[in-house]
């Protein structure tokens, strides 16, 4: 049996954000994909068991699939950690509150073998690496810069490159997550 890992699969700008100021990914559904390229979404989810999100993120992703028609994308459970009151859904997505590390087991046994998705924000993931349950970064960057918005990973840690590659205008990288800068 595979051992379940933390992936925080993401995008992020050139000068480092996920989001602008307000929340908005327009600047991502700008950029050229190539299917089946490095780094690709379609490769990735196939391993995944288990998605992971923060309200921010659930919010922005329910207003995206309302505005575009999209039915909910996901076939895996969800977890969205919250403090906020959201209306009941016909998928499975369980809202959660505190600390990841008192949902964790139950995120794991939800995956099965397969891994965990930290969807974002940078908070949880910086959470899932506070515990040791995040192996790596997998990020797609843009040629594109916000100035200000949400950070990539809002912590101070060390991290070791283990792949790169290009998939259409982004370039991909993924780091292992060594730990805690020291200091």
């Amino acid at each position: 049996m595979a051992t379940t890992r933390g992936l925080y699969f993401t995008a992020m700008t050139l000068d480092g954000f996920l989001a602008d100021e307000h929340d908005s990914l327009d600047w991502l559904f700008e950029q050229q994909t190539e299917e089946g390229g490095p780094a690709g979404y379609e490769e990735f989810i196939k391993g995944v068991g288990a998605i992971t999100m923060g309200a921010t993120t659930y919010q922005w992703v329910r207003d995206h699939l309302e505005r575009s028609g999209e039915p909910w994308p996901y076939e895996q459970p969800c977890w969205v950690f919250t403090h906020r009151d959201f209306e009941p859904v016909d998928h499975d997505v369980r809202f959660v509150a505190g600390a990841v590390e008192d949902h964790y087991a139950a995120i794991a046994e939800s995956a099965g073998d397969r891994d965990i998705w930290v969807c974002g924000g940078g908070d949880l993931a910086g959470q899932f690496a506070d515990i040791g349950r995040l192996q790596q970064v997998i990020v797609a960057i843009a040629p594109v810069t916000l100035g200000a918005g949400r950070p990539l990973f809002p912590r101070q840690h060390d991290f070791k490159l283990v792949e790169l590659g290009r998939n259409g205008d982004f370039l991909t990288a993924t780091y292992d997550v060594v730990g805690p800068r020291p200091g």
